[in-house]
């Protein structure tokens, strides 16, 4: 398997890391990986519609076109054909580059507009179970990850920052001894295309000084931001003296389960 479709596969299955989210069904270095990727996308009636997106990468992928499957309690079998073809013309204009997380929010923004077609209109609330169809507002959600170490720390951070910025999220870059978090809040989809560059970018050096990709970053928890949690007012880099004051900071945050579930672990 070709180093950048390692990349590839790792770097979604950071970003696809809710509960069902992602799964490999198969990997073999002669037919390639299969792997099965739930989302939602906004329908016609301003629906959120669950999407199972299954997607082959032969061996010879991005020179060539991934397989597509496209399955939906809430589509007729002729929507979710209509869907795949479409898909794979997407897929034409970005072959030769890792593709799937640009197809996969293509689709997210682009489902409504297919639907639309007359040769793809029906009625998708029968056939769609109401539990199915939430509200379309992902609204504000909270991530935590863990990262192994930094050695090039000034860079590293004032790189963390920026893309913080760039993509409007706020939180906290947290140091306390050895252990390093990253606390993110914002927009669901932002957070994910931050744990893209995080995943993809040369942001750090490897032990002899080469720029290298993060390769070792977990994403210990993740959830919608409740009543309970405070909304941080931007993105700050904080260093802790001891456990205590790194404690309080996630109290004074409203997260005291995620501290003593997630974080305390790591100090043991």
């Amino acid at each position: 398997m070709a180093e950048r479709v390692r990349e590839e596969l790792s770097a979604l299955a950071a970003i696809f890391c809710g509960p069902g989210e992602w799964e490999v069904l198969s990997r073999s270095e002669t037919d390639g990986t299969v792997f099965r990727i739930l989302t939602k996308a906004e329908g016609r009636l301003d629906a959120d519609i669950p999407l199972q997106l299954v997607f082959h990468l032969p061996v010879d992928y991005p020179s060539c076109l991934p397989g597509i499957v496209v399955n939906s309690d809430c589509l007729t079998r002729a929507q979710c054909a209509a869907v795949k073809e479409t898909l794979l013309k997407q897929a034409e204009t970005l072959l030769s580059e890792p593709m799937v997380h640009e197809l996969v929010l293509w689709i997210q923004q682009n489902l409504r507009h297919i639907l639309r077609r007359p040769e793809t209109r029906g009625d998708i609330s029968a056939t769609c179970p109401p539990a199915a169809r939430p509200a379309v507002d992902d609204g504000w959600w909270i991530t935590l990850l863990h990262l192994d170490h930094m050695r090039a720390k000034t860079k590293y951070v004032r790189t963390v920052e920026k893309w913080a910025s760039d993509l409007r999220l706020t939180g906290r870059l947290m140091f306390l001894g050895k252990i390093i978090l990253i606390l993110l809040q914002g927009d669901r989809n932002n957070i994910k295309e931050y744990l893209i560059l995080q995943k993809t970018s040369k942001v750090d050096v490897d032990s002899s000084g080469k720029k290298c990709k993060e390769k070792m970053i977990r994403v210990l928890f993740e959830t919608k931001v409740q009543t309970e949690h405070k909304r941080f007012l931007a993105f700050e880099v904080k260093e802790y003296s001891s456990l205590d004051e790194l404690q309080k900071e996630f109290e004074t945050a409203g997260l005291e389960q995620l501290f003593s579930e997630f974080v305390l672990g790591l100090v043991k």
